[in-house]
């Protein structure tokens, strides 16, 4: 996994919480919604990577 997309991926992660707290605060469901989901995008891009590292290193 190059860096460029391990720094993409942990600002998306940042990008979904600050929308889930945000949603929280305001009461806005789909905002919270939103940044969970990002947040959960966010987590499964970086296990594909991590597989992806993981057949490379062989």
């Amino acid at each position: 996994m190059g860096w460029v997309d391990k720094l993409k991926n942990r600002r998306n992660r940042a990008k979904g919480a600050s929308k889930e707290h945000i949603g929280r605060a305001t009461h806005n469901e789909n905002m919270e919604r939103e940044g969970k989901t990002d947040q959960r995008v966010s987590k499964l891009k970086q296990a594909g990577e991590k597989v992806k590292d993981a057949f490379k290193k062989d």
